[in-house]
């Protein structure tokens, strides 16, 4: 009499022994959305004031500045900073603030990037 004998592709005894290699997972953390703060142009605001906006909130250079109030002013707005909710909230708060307050209709918003 013959014995039969049984193999499992790969070579192995159908006994449920493999070994394996557990891998271990770290579950990623979602970055918060950032959001774009842009400057909008408009026709009474003087060019200098925004320029002064730019150095004074964006910790801009004078030339950093001009360059973009220039953008502004040819291309209607201008992304001046990407930041999270509540920085881009405040930047836009200070803005708006500080050309209330000079009587400038300067306008800053922000959306998700």
């Amino acid at each position: 009499m013959m014995a039969q004998v049984t193999m499992m592709a790969g070579g192995k005894d159908d006994d449920d022994s493999d070994v394996g290699i557990k891998l271990e997972t770290k579950p990623k953390t979602k970055k918060p959305p950032l959001y774009k703060v842009m400057i909008l142009n408009d026709d009474f605001t003087p060019m200098e004031f925004v320029v002064h906006v730019l150095e004074r909130f964006f910790g801009m250079s004078h030339a950093q500045a001009f360059e973009l109030m220039l953008t502004v002013h040819k291309k209607g707005l201008a992304v001046v900073g990407v930041y999270s909710h509540e920085i881009a909230e405040t930047k836009v708060a200070q803005v708006m603030d500080f050309a209330q307050r000079h009587q400038h209709p300067l306008q800053c918003t922000m959306e998700k990037e």
